[in-house]
């Protein structure tokens, strides 16, 4: 039996949620207590993915023209079905400008994720991507599931290792070998492919963490069900530049400061993604996570869902 579509209980328990030395939405480091709960034992693959669209007729938000009132200036001729892929540059460029290795490509979605003429063959076993937030949450009611909070995807991340830098404990690579899929080389030109992948790999490529669970870190990036906030609770309501929403919810708090014409709210992801390297986003951790627009689709990023149900005895 392969790790897709098998389920991992974890039982509750308080952990030391983020951290305070790395990225500054990490922290602060915090004590956090989760019950047990139900965890997809993989991130959801194209196979079940492909269960779920045979059976419901679902279709994904990059396959559907974007909405003109959510992007306010934006030209008709821009406004087209289709998703971001990474594409890499011939030379380094100025790794402030993410577009030079980005592109919105017409026509890409989760059946063709490298963009038009590109196809699932040979990727079953791959995670799906291309799937925007209500994608992920759509499969996971279909499948009587819910995605994961923060909280409950970093403490099945950590694998029982309360406080160690990488799900498998201080070391990236112990004793040379690679534990996930990530980048290795001068991203985002130079890609030396150590750990023998060049884009997404099969899910049960790498070594499970101390619970049984693949691609916790790496691979692709993964939704969570909650609302990004520029830091942790206590600290966010201080760091935040955007004022709290005055009905008592966070979905406001989440936009994108950069962006205030475009009010897109904001989910977390956790784990990192084959496009984390040293030199770049070293989110390759279980305290790292990353805001990630709900309208947004990449081909780096997908999902596992968690069941909130008492483990018989």
């Amino acid at each position: 039996m392969t790790a897709a579509g098998v389920m991992v209980w974890i039982a509750g328990g308080t952990f030391r949620m983020g951290s305070d030395q790395h990225y500054p939405e990490e922290a602060p480091a915090h004590p956090v207590a989760v019950d047990g709960f139900w965890i997809d034992r993989a991130p959801v693959t194209n196979r079940q993915f492909k269960e779920f669209v045979r059976a419901t007729k679902y279709v994904t938000f990059a396959e559907l023209p974007p909405d003109p009132k959510n992007y306010p200036g934006a030209l008709p001729h821009m406004l087209y079905a289709g998703s971001l892929v990474f594409q890499p540059p011939a030379r380094m460029p100025d790794l402030n400008d993410w577009s030079q290795w980005w592109t919105f490509l017409k026509g890409a979605d989760w059946r063709h994720p490298y963009g038009r003429g590109s196809n699932l063959k040979g990727l079953d076993h791959h995670p799906v991507v291309h799937v925007a937030f209500a994608d992920a949450l759509a499969y996971a009611k279909w499948a009587g599931k819910d995605l994961p909070t923060e909280a409950e995807w970093e403490f099945a991340a950590r694998g029982g290792l309360d406080g160690a830098e990488f799900a498998w404990g201080d070391e990236l690579t112990p004793g040379g070998r690679q534990m996930a899929n990530t980048w290795q080389g001068n991203f985002p030109h130079q890609n030396l492919k150590a750990d023998g992948y060049e884009r997404t790999s099969p899910v049960e490529a790498f070594p499970p963490n101390g619970y049984g669970l693949y691609d916790m870190i790496g691979n692709v990036w993964e939704w969570t069900g909650d609302w990004y906030a520029p830091k942790h609770e206590g600290a966010a309501a201080k760091a935040c530049c955007i004022p709290e929403n005055p009905r008592g919810g966070r979905e406001e708090s989440s936009y994108d400061p950069c962006q205030p014409d475009i009010k897109i709210p904001r989910k977390v992801i956790k784990g990192g993604s084959h496009l984390c390297a040293p030199n770049y986003c070293r989110r390759y951790r279980p305290a790292a996570r990353h805001a990630e627009a709900i309208d947004t689709s990449t081909s780096h990023l997908g999902f596992r869902c968690v069941l909130r149900e008492r483990k018989p005895s």
